[in-house]
């Protein structure tokens, strides 16, 4: 009994990480803290922003793919100084993960997003919605984000996505 316990209070653990984790990369992408986004993921990473119709088919053709932390990296860089683009600030509305699977220090997760957007002089919209499937790794205390694949509902998207989903 005791040992059902322990096993128990270890999924509790885990999911309470992985949820916190979640919600501190909300933190920081939603509050423009975007030199501190990579510091969410493994030294090996991808990140790739792709819609539904092309990850149904099973397509590699992507809105955005970032296959290296290096590739964040860049990614800031050309957010903060060089993609020229309206500003906007965005709100995310994140589902409680779920844990599909763990490998050892592997789990694979899911959550259900809404990202609002908003401009100066514009009402606020809703500018995308989808799923995060994540690959995420214990990696020394923590959890980072080996792979974040963000499939978004539409096969369109508003302009052009500049900030992290």
């Amino acid at each position: 009994m005791e040992e059902v316990m322990d096993q128990r209070l270890e999924e509790v653990a885990l999911n309470l990480a992985v949820q916190n984790l979640y919600n501190d990369y909300t933190a920081c992408v939603d509050n423009t803290k975007f030199e501190k986004w990579p510091d969410f993921f493994a030294d090996e990473c991808r990140y790739r922003i792709v819609s539904r119709e092309n990850f149904d088919a099973g397509s590699r053709m992507s809105t955005l793919f970032l296959d290296s932390k290096a590739m964040l990296l860049d990614r800031v860089y050309g957010m903060n100084d060089t993609i020229l683009h309206v500003p906007y600030h965005q709100r995310h509305v994140v589902s409680p993960p779920r844990l599909h699977r763990i490998e050892g220090d592997t789990i694979h997760a899911e959550a259900n997003y809404v990202v609002i957007r908003s401009r100066v002089d514009f009402f606020s919209e809703v500018f995308n919605t989808g799923r995060y499937l994540d690959i995420i790794i214990r990696q020394g205390d923590g959890l980072k984000f080996k792979e974040r694949v963000c499939v978004f509902d539409g096969d369109l998207v508003p302009n052009s996505i500049i900030y992290p989903l």
